[in-house]
């Protein structure tokens, strides 16, 4: 695995300084808490660095003694993510007799964004394209390639570094995401990457090196350091009081459309907020009003074994048997004994209704006006 020095401005956090310049500077005194969720990702990017070095007879150490996570799921997918490459790989040699290949190579990109560099997961070239893999195994967040300004990143370093040794035209960024079952490709010119690089990145990401600019609370604020003390923040969601959060029956249509766009960014700021104070007051910070009181307990054996165990010498069965759950099953059978086996067998209902905004890739689902007026028409056509 790279090193794990960041950069001031991290490709990884591009979308937030992009936005709001002042947050690289804000956040540089915080302290940056690896979560369960990030050990994951590097522990499985470690597994796929290794399992695809080793399938391309490269020498390898197998770091599975040292990741402690490590279960079958992230097996599953590492083995998912090296088909992917070497599928793709085998493609490119129809047409390509030597391919470049380098997996978690260092990228350069300072040209444009001060200090700025990273690591790509998997960077191949052939035939004038460069194709900059990146491998997410978060499974919160759906990642898009169209305009994913951290994959723009490691273009650029990787333009930086093999442009003039290859002749590149254009450039293929995808997004692995196995836990989502989401591959995500989008082919951009050179020409137009570099225009983007020079017009926006790099006047944006000297502000944001400097401190300068201006701060912009929005979406990305669920990613940053800061979002739990920045007044930017606050005020953004806050603007929502002038509502005095009214019935829906009192606002225009166009009001509760506002409200919408900002819902999901303030229900997010105040569950911060509350995780935040309870960090604060268990370190023993007093917030006025308040106190800190243990929830509600759960009762647990002590021993499962030793409950199972003397239930069964009272003349009990202590055991319930039932079918496991797709995902479980699937563990136990691999994907494709599960869909040869049981595929017949497994259906998807439709998930519950949801209100997003129109930029949401999803079909738009019927409604029960839509379903009226089909109905009629049926009728009429009768």
């Amino acid at each position: 695995m790279p090193g794990t020095k960041h950069a001031i401005l991290s490709p990884s956090a591009s979308h937030i300084w992009l936005k709001c310049t002042r947050s690289p500077r804000l956040c540089e005194s915080l302290p940056d808490q690896e979560t369960e969720y990030a050990r994951q990702g590097t522990q499985a990017h470690s597994l796929c660095q290794y399992k695809l070095e080793k399938a391309l007879g490269w020498n390898a150490e197998d770091p599975r003694a040292e990741l402690d996570l490590l279960d079958d799921q992230m097996e599953s997918c590492s083995d998912d993510y090296v088909q992917f490459v070497l599928q793709l790989l085998s493609k490119l040699k129809q047409t390509c007799n030597d391919p470049v290949v380098l997996v978690e190579q260092r990228l350069d990109f300072s040209e444009w964004v001060p200090e700025g560099f990273g690591y790509g997961d998997c960077i191949l070239v052939a035939d004038g394209t460069l194709h900059v893999i990146d491998f997410k195994y978060g499974e919160g967040v759906l990642v898009e390639a169209q305009w994913n300004s951290q994959m723009m990143c490691y273009a650029l370093g990787a333009i930086n570094l093999l442009d003039k040794l290859y002749d590149i035209c254009s450039v293929s960024m995808t997004i692995f995401q196995p836990r989502r079952e989401n591959i995500s490709t989008w082919t951009q010119d050179k020409s137009e990457l570099l225009e983007w690089a020079n017009t926006v990145l790099k006047p944006k990401a000297e502000l944001a090196y400097k401190g300068e600019g201006s701060f912009c609370a929005g979406e990305h604020c669920r990613f940053c350091r800061a979002r739990f003390t920045c007044r930017a923040r606050a005020e953004y969601n806050l603007e929502l009081a002038r509502y005095d959060f009214a019935m829906p029956d009192t606002l225009e249509d166009d009001e509760i459309a506002e409200i919408l766009t900002r819902i999901d960014s303030l229900t997010s700021w105040a569950s911060d907020i509350k995780e935040y104070a309870l960090s604060q007051a268990l370190s023993g910070k007093h917030y006025e009003g308040f106190k800190v009181v243990n929830g509600r307990s759960v009762r647990r054996y002590t021993s499962e074994t030793d409950v199972a165990k003397a239930v069964t010498n009272a003349g009990f069965d202590p055991y319930e048997r039932s079918i496991l759950g797709i995902t479980a099953m699937t563990k136990l059978l691999g994907k494709r004994r599960f869909e040869e086996i049981l595929g017949q067998f497994v259906t998807k209902a439709p998930g519950k209704p949801t209100l997003v905004p129109e930029s949401d890739k999803r079909q738009a689902a019927s409604s029960a006006k839509d379903d009226f007026y089909d109905i009629e028409e049926e009728k009429n056509v009768k």
